[in-house]
């Protein structure tokens, strides 16, 4: 005993000190590197604001190398405005430009605009320039290929006063072109050309001939960094085609983290309270384990560099709820144990291994939805994804060893009195396969409905589709505006409308969409490109009186709309497929499966209802969404069946009969079903009521995803499971008497 206790007091010292030092590592950093340092966790574009691009390469037969040549001279460029910037390969013909800078200080129009001119650039003689300017064939003396670097600088004249100019370096064969062309033309100017304007026509002085030039005759250093900026673009040796843009203003990345952080913060002490007035002292551990599970996540997020995005901030929040749901499946089986006279020791031991593979099979199947989103989807889509697969490994790592050893350690220091833990009353048995037939109904008119209003939606004048999909789904330009005061739907069409058709945007194809409790208004309009987007930005903040951070944009082509809405499809048809053949696998009964499939199949159906009958816009994020409520849902159907399969092992099948098992399997799980499903709820509605606009639509998918996974597991799944059993049963009973 005494061993146990000397035990015991030094697993809770490690504990203490192995905490104190994750604290640390995130509030100080280890190392010199400041490895684990929560403020320097990489942030995304919709956080901390900035530019976003994705380009297409024209090239259909562009090797590897020019791509990746093409990648580095753009990474140069981008970083003159943001040392985080980053510029990476998406699939096999596609660049992407990400560049968090702070619109209020920068011009994201200029940026794109600028960015988003990567063509041609030649460097010809005054002989060749007439032949060019007479729209006559011409020869260019060197092209961008040519030239290896430039530079935007200030030099100081004789006389004192500043010069601007560019800094031009060429490579060997670029050096070579240059004296040529130079030597034979002393005197007069050399014409440089990008994308058929002439940006700069310097005079030669003399023969240039060391492998590097200046440009000088700047007006300020503006244009000789926008002059050196174009010569680098200009010297990729692909062109690139824009398919997507996004502008994301500084202040609503900075109130987007401020109010998800405050969200979960809200939440998770919500959490540790319910907990606690649940669960009493194993509830009082859980709060422990979670701030740990907290920490882990802060640390590894830095250590592993993994960007934070919106739905990644969501993605950790929801992982929380996972991690509550480990808890509560243990503490619940715990009660249990005590509830039938056994010792709290060996309670807490026997909670811990029957709970087991309830857990690792409900988490295994979310993450199997996780790894497809991140294997499947594109920018935020995969910042949640990322978060969510780790937020669920830490969150079983803090459930199966932390809340174990704490746990353990207070029970062998003597903490076993029954009252701290509670004892569950054995429950009273429901009929609910009897109740079967009702919930059926209830729920074919849902889905019926949902049909019906898809259908309505899809021959609506104004509509004109089945669901209100955003350009993610649909393609166009979305132009979202913070004004200094809100505006109801009447005043956005007088006031704004016609901001539209005085820049030449046709404002009857103009969607508008009010957020609320916000001053933000979402116009969603066609294609616009750079010049049109910079010219409706400065309308509307000469008009409004607003500043550019306040004005969002986010431009997306037909293409990249077709090929999201087939990867969706293909998303969740691949999670589902894989989660239900581990299902089928663990449980050697496909009928498990099939139950799971068709409980998933309805949840996401109450999820179509709600965005078809109140006409929700459907974004980038419902995809995630829509995963993470077919990996709650299976993962609720994985509770039933393992009561059910347990039962069916300990309970007299031939003297009960399966009604009776399936019956008892619900009614023993069913407020495990309702503390889980409530706290993942709690902390999806904080970030519901506190988030900003992109978090609304993202978090209520998820909130109406919960209540129907709750109510299909409790009512749907094991009615169906016996349903199908009793069919097959009934299928082979015939067989059987056909043959004899």
């Amino acid at each position: 005993m005494k061993k146990a206790k000397r035990n015991a007091v030094i697993a809770l010292l490690i504990f203490a000190a192995l905490t104190a030092g994750g604290v640390y590592a995130v509030l100080m950093g280890l190392g010199k590197d400041k490895i684990g340092l929560a403020k320097d966790i990489p942030l995304g574009l919709d956080l901390q604001g900035g530019v976003s691009v994705t380009y297409e390469v024209l090239e259909t037969d562009a090797t590897d190398e020019e791509i990746n040549t093409t990648i580095d001279k753009l990474q140069r460029r981008v970083d003159t405005y943001s040392p985080d910037a980053e510029v990476y390969r998406q699939g096999k013909r596609r660049i992407v430009a990400e560049i968090p800078v702070d619109t209020s200080k920068y011009d994201p129009n200029d940026i794109l605009d600028a960015l988003g001119r990567p063509g041609k650039l030649e460097f010809i003689d005054p002989d060749n320039y007439q032949k060019f300017a007479a729209g006559e064939e011409y020869e260019a003396a060197l092209t961008g290929s040519d030239v290896k670097n430039a530079q935007g600088g200030r030099i100081q004249e004789n006389t004192g006063a500043d010069e601007y100019i560019v800094s031009l370096q060429f490579n060997d064969e670029g050096a070579k072109k240059f004296a040529d062309v130079t030597g034979a033309n002393v005197g007069n100017p050399v014409y440089i050309i990008y994308d058929g304007n002439v940006v700069s026509a310097p005079t030669v002085r003399e023969q240039i001939s060391g492998g590097s030039a200046q440009i000088d005759g700047m007006a300020d250093f503006d244009e000789a960094s926008n002059l050196a900026n174009t010569i680098k673009i200009g010297a990729l040796p692909l062109t690139l085609s824009e398919l997507s843009s996004q502008i994301v203003g500084a202040k609503l990345g900075t109130d987007a983290l401020r109010t998800s952080l405050i969200a979960g913060a809200i939440g998770l002490c919500l959490i540790f309270l319910l907990m606690m007035i649940i669960f009493r002292f194993p509830g009082f551990i859980s709060a422990i384990a979670l701030s740990v599970y907290t920490v882990l996540e802060l640390f590894f997020l830095n250590a592993l560099h993994i960007t934070l995005t919106l739905p990644g901030l969501a993605g950790i929040i929801l992982s929380i709820g996972m991690a509550v749901d480990a808890n509560v499946i243990i503490f619940t089986r715990i009660k249990e144990e005590i509830g039938q006279g056994k010792t709290v020791k060996t309670a807490v031991k026997a909670g811990f291994e029957k709970a087991m593979s309830a857990i690792i099979d409900g988490n295994i199947t979310t993450i199997i939805a996780g790894i497809v989103l991140l294997l499947m989807g594109t920018g935020t889509v995969k910042g949640f994804a990322r978060t969510l697969i780790l937020g669920i490994i830490l969150s079983m790592f803090t459930a199966l060893v932390i809340t174990r050893i704490l746990l353990n350690s207070f029970v062998n220091l003597g903490l076993v009195n029954k009252k701290l833990y509670g004892a569950a009353k054995q429950p009273k048995i429901t009929k609910y396969t009897k109740g079967f037939r009702y919930a059926g109904t209830f729920s074919a008119i849902i889905i019926v409905a949902a049909l019906a209003f898809l259908g309505i939606n899809k021959g609506i004048g104004t509509r004109g589709n089945v669901l209100n999909f955003s350009l993610e789904f649909s393609g166009g330009t979305s132009t979202s505006v913070t004004f200094n005061e809100a505006m109801t739907l009447q005043q956005a069409e007088e006031k704004v409308l016609p901001v539209f058709d005085e820049v030449g945007i046709d404002s009857s194809k103009i969607q508008i969409q009010i957020v609320d409790n916000s001053n933000q208004v979402v116009f969603k309009s066609v294609n616009l490109d750079e010049s049109k987007r910079k010219e409706l930005s400065e309308k509307l903040k000469s008009t409004f009186e607003i500043t550019d951070d306040k004005i969002d944009s986010e431009n997306i082509s037909s293409t990249i709309s077709q090929e999201t809405q087939r990867d969706a499809i293909l998303a969740v048809v691949i999670a589902s497929i894989l989660m239900l053949i581990y299902i089928a696998i663990r449980f050697n009964d496909v009928r498990f499966g099939a139950s799971a499939v068709l409980a998933l199949i309805h949840d996401v159906m109450f999820v179509f209802f709600a965005y078809a009958a109140l006409y929700l816009t459907v974004g980038g994020t419902f995809i995630a969404c829509m995963l993470t409520i077919v990996g709650y849902s299976i993962n609720s159907s994985i509770i039933i069946f393992d009561r059910i399969r347990e039962n069916l092992k300990s309970m007299n099948v031939e003297k009960v009969g399966y009604d009776e098992i399936v019956n008892t399997s619900i009614s023993q799980t069913f407020t495990r079903n309702i503390y889980t499903n409530l706290t993942t709820f709690m902390t999806i509605l904080m970030l519901n009521i506190l988030g900003v606009a992109s978090l609304k639509e993202f978090t209520f998918t998820l909130m109406v995803g919960v209540v129907a996974g709750t109510y299909s597991s409790i009512c749907i799944t094991g009615p169906l499971w016996l349903w199908l059993r009793k069919h097959a049963v009934k299928k082979e009973a015939a067989v059987e008497t056909a043959k004899k």
